[in-house]
């Protein structure tokens, strides 16, 4: 029996190369019929962050809002960056929209909240991008390395498309 995609989670860092592999979710929703669920995870801060901001700002409303705008900003370039690309579709492809199940950001570890996500939703493929980081990285983000590592699902890496000279 071959495989079916009824479910995606596409996991986007909100990198501008990001929007390529949506793309790549989008057709694998079109031509599959599968529907996606859109995820960021915004990094929890390390503890010495965590403790240079309650030495820098003694006030524990201001430090929770503090954490609190983190997450405000990503749902809002996330919304940002959805509107884009579905305002930039040809009409006949808007429906496609209606495939997208839920759109979330989360605060957590990136590769333990992808999968952790991916299984909690039953998703059968993850397709998320990949972005430059130099040659230690070998092209693949250290996030991408531990999903693809990890995962016990499909997962598409797309990478980062090559620049257009204008």
């Amino acid at each position: 029996m071959l495989p079916t995609i009824k479910t995606i989670l596409y996991s986007t860092d909100l990198s501008i190369g990001s929007t390529a592999a949506f793309e790549h979710a989008a057709y694998l929703a079109k031509t599959t019929g599968a529907n996606i669920h859109v995820l960021h995870v915004v990094e929890k801060l390390s503890r010495e962050a965590k403790i240079t901001l309650q030495t820098y700002v003694l006030d524990a409303p201001s430090r929770k809002d503090i954490f609190e705008e983190r997450v405000h900003r990503a749902q809002a370039k996330l919304e940002e960056r959805q509107n884009n690309f579905w305002n930039a579709l040809p009409p006949e492809e808007q429906a496609l929209r209606q495939q997208v199940l839920s759109v979330s950001v989360v605060e957590g570890y990136p590769a333990e909240t992808i999968l952790q996500e991916a299984q909690k939703r039953s998703v059968d493929l993850i397709v998320m991008g990949t972005h430059e980081k130099g040659m230690i990285q070998t092209f693949l983000g250290s996030v991408a390395k531990n999903v693809l590592s990890r995962a016990k699902i499909p997962v598409m890496t797309v990478p980062l498309p090559e620049r257009r000279s204008d």
